[in-house]
């Protein structure tokens, strides 16, 4: 009595498998680092928002510095 099994050739390929769908793999890698970047720029520019300087509106800026200078 043989009992040996031969599957050689009964492998069924997986069409979720990213490595066997070249367009799929190169559609993924493409929007992983568009949002990678998108999120990249978005973090810094909240960033930037939450760190500005604060309001100075009550700054003293002396007389001989303005657009029309007063002179004594």
């Amino acid at each position: 009595m043989d009992t040996q099994h031969n599957n050689h050739g009964t492998e069924i390929d997986n069409p979720h498998d990213i490595e066997l769908n070249k367009p799929s793999k190169s559609r993924f890698l493409f929007l992983l680092s568009f949002f990678g970047f998108f999120i990249f720029a978005w973090a810094g520019c909240y960033s930037l928002h939450e760190h500005k300087y604060p309001d100075n509106k009550n700054v003293e800026v002396p007389d001989n510095t303005l657009y029309e200078p007063k002179y004594k």
